[in-house]
């Protein structure tokens, strides 16, 4: 029956549903779901009641962070930081200064 099985239980037929493991949305799948819910509601809906919102925050925030690190690997070629191994609380200062740079 349309690829979906089922298995009996006493006299009834209980279809048999697996959960994906899916990665939860992060800060910018969230920001776009949050987007599209305050700013096009309807969009939303249509998307939410299709089935295709999640997928798509999901991509929105895969996307996201390939940028982000695309951005990082840019910004530490240009201004290298200090050696992680020797100076730890430098490398964290300077990556975090790198991180709010390039937000301006």
């Amino acid at each position: 029956m349309n690829g979906i099985t089922y298995h009996q239980e006493g006299n009834y037929l209980i279809q048999d549903i697996t959960v994906e493991e899916v990665k939860p949305l992060g800060k910018y799948g969230m920001i776009r779901k949050r987007y599209l819910k305050a700013h096009r509601n309807p969009t939303y809906t249509i998307m939410f009641s299709m089935g295709t919102q999640f997928p798509h925050s999901l991509e929105i925030e895969k996307a996201a962070e390939r940028r982000l690190e695309m951005l990082m690997s840019d910004l530490v070629k240009k201004d290298p930081p200090p050696v992680k191994a020797t100076d730890q609380m430098g490398w964290v200062a300077h990556m975090n200064n790198s991180r709010h740079r390039r937000r301006n």
